[in-house]
């Protein structure tokens, strides 16, 4: 019997309802994992539990959650630790777009929403988890980012915001937590088929002419960036610290 690649970890995944983090909640479960999915959507992420349920057995714990809330941290941070005893990965995927109008057309009410669900999100998980790494004596953390948080993008000034403070946040945290052995490293989608960018691809000559602009000529699937946080949160990760992994078909290459 072949022993899976996160047998034995406790791993936390946030934004898991849909898209890439209930790929990667499937995923780190097939590969062994004792996985604590969360989201703000109860109904969807209850259909994940089933699943895993049915393919892996007992091995998911969903807990509804607003990434935002420090007390809601709190909760998932105690509720994963009564049962599961530690906590080895937290992938913080969880993240909204906002609304992609210009900047001058931005609310204080929109760059907050954004920045606290994709930047404060991920400082919270990080500040209430790494304490239960480090009892461990080592831990992986993936800050899913995107592309956006490297190279900017028009007409979602605070969406590429919070996704570079992601990027720097999780830089910074690698250096000061290498000496605990835990791993700090961001993902940089670029265009993934997922709820997220549904309504941007809709358009059926907008979704081609984003496709021309990935050099591998296809979208990337959520798999794509699950595989990528596997390796990130596995042992085979285990000399990868504050890396920048770009999935993106080659569209950052610049001609």
């Amino acid at each position: 019997m072949m022993v899976g690649r996160l047998q034995g970890k406790v791993a936390i995944i946030t934004g898991a309802a849909s898209g890439q983090g209930a790929e990667e909640a499937r995923l780190f479960a097939k590969e062994g994992a004792q996985v604590v999915a969360t989201d703000v959507q109860a109904a969807p992420l209850s259909q994940l539990e089933q699943e895993i349920q049915q393919e892996n057995g007992n091995v998911i714990l969903t807990i509804t959650q607003d990434v935002a809330s420090e007390s809601g941290w709190k909760q998932v941070v105690t509720s994963t630790i009564e049962p599961f005893h530690k906590i080895d990965i937290l992938i913080n995927n969880a993240g909204v777009t906002g609304k992609t109008w210009g900047l001058a057309d931005t609310t204080v009410s929109d760059w907050n929403q954004v920045m606290n669900i994709n930047a404060l999100g991920n400082y919270l998980g990080m500040k209430y988890v790494v304490p239960e790494m480090k009892k461990v004596g080592q831990g992986s953390i993936v800050n899913i980012s995107s592309l956006a948080g490297i190279h900017g993008i028009g007409g979602a000034t605070p969406y590429a915001a919070s996704k570079g403070a992601t990027r720097l946040l999780s830089m910074g945290a690698a250096r000061d937590l290498g000496p605990d052995h835990i791993r700090v490293n961001s993902i940089h989608p670029g265009f993934i088929e997922t709820p997220m960018i549904s309504d941007f691809t809709k358009d059926a000559s907008v979704k081609q002419s984003v496709i021309d602009s990935v050099p591998l000529g296809y979208l990337g699937k959520p798999a794509d960036v699950a595989y990528a946080a596997l390796f990130l949160a596995s042992d085979e990760g285990r000399f990868v610290t504050g890396s920048q992994l770009v999935i993106d078909g080659g569209q950052s290459i610049k001609e």
